[in-house]
């Protein structure tokens, strides 16, 4: 008896979270956050407000009240369980922040509405395969930044001893160094901003900027790139376990086929 009255609660259950996961679900959720990402962005228009600033603002609130519906819906058909897919939980948080009154002491949460926008990676099955590759790169990202500071830290010291006295607004601690070297690595005015003015000073100064920017620029850059690359295409290769599984399941399959085959041969040759 407990069974019977378990199983139609479960059977709608199912019901509901596939309707929720259904194609026509995930573009009706879609298109919402395409609006109200354009609602939002309108939002920061005084002149678009002072005329159309009620029916934005109520635009917006219906759309939220759309997004609190289907999470609530969602955790109907799937309940607690619902909270072990960490994208869920990055949709109610995100959610959540839009529900907090932007007052008082919450009002920098205001700025914090447009991560609604940010549900299109986690509506979205490619944008959540880019996200993960990026997550699953962040073990070996971690080793290279640690070689880049130490990169860094080194040539900080250098530049400082080097050409402190001579321009310490960009090299007179280790601070400012520290900064003037980002810019340099970034390639922005490092010529004729920084190197050339330091050149008029020191002439060998290119032997200290030149292998620097090769260094930190061009070689730490196709490092990062190259976690990149590898853990995306570990994230989208099958691994040996998953190949074994789908092996083993197709010789599965053929020894089913061959077996209806040989019944079917028997039954037709029975007298």
């Amino acid at each position: 008896m407990q069974e019977l009255e378990l199983n139609p609660s479960s059977d709608w259950r199912q019901r509901l979270g596939a309707v929720m996961d259904g194609t026509s679900i995930q573009r009706l959720v879609t298109l919402l956050i395409i609006v109200n990402a354009a609602i939002l962005g309108l939002q920061t228009s005084p002149a678009i407000m002072n005329e159309w600033g009620k029916p934005l603002l109520l635009l917006d609130g219906l759309i939220l009240a759309c997004f609190v519906i289907e999470l609530a819906l969602r955790f109907i058909a799937r309940g607690v369980s619902l909270l072990r897919d960490p994208w869920a939980i990055f949709d109610c948080v995100v959610v959540g922040i839009a529900l907090v009154p932007a007052s008082g002491p919450f009002a920098v949460l205001r700025a914090l509405r447009v991560l609604r926008v940010l549900r299109l990676v986690s509506i979205n099955p490619s944008m959540r395969k880019v996200v993960q590759a990026l997550l699953a790169s962040l073990p070996g990202m971690g080793s290279i930044v640690m070689l880049m500071g130490l990169i860094f830290y080194v040539a900080a010291v250098m530049a400082t001893q080097l050409f402190g006295a001579s321009f310490p607004e960009w090299f007179g601690n280790i601070g400012a160094s520290l900064y003037t070297l980002f810019q340099v690595m970034t390639l922005e005015s490092w010529s004729m901003g920084i190197v050339r003015p330091v050149m008029e000073q020191h002439p060998l100064a290119w032997l200290f900027f030149v292998p620097y920017i090769l260094i930190a620029t061009f070689m730490m850059l196709n490092l990062f790139i190259a976690v990149i690359v590898n853990a995306m295409q570990s994230t989208h290769e099958p691994n040996a376990e998953e190949l074994a599984a789908a092996a083993r399941e197709q010789a599965i399959l053929d020894e089913l086929r061959a077996l209806r085959s040989e019944v079917a041969e028997l039954r037709r040759s029975a007298p």
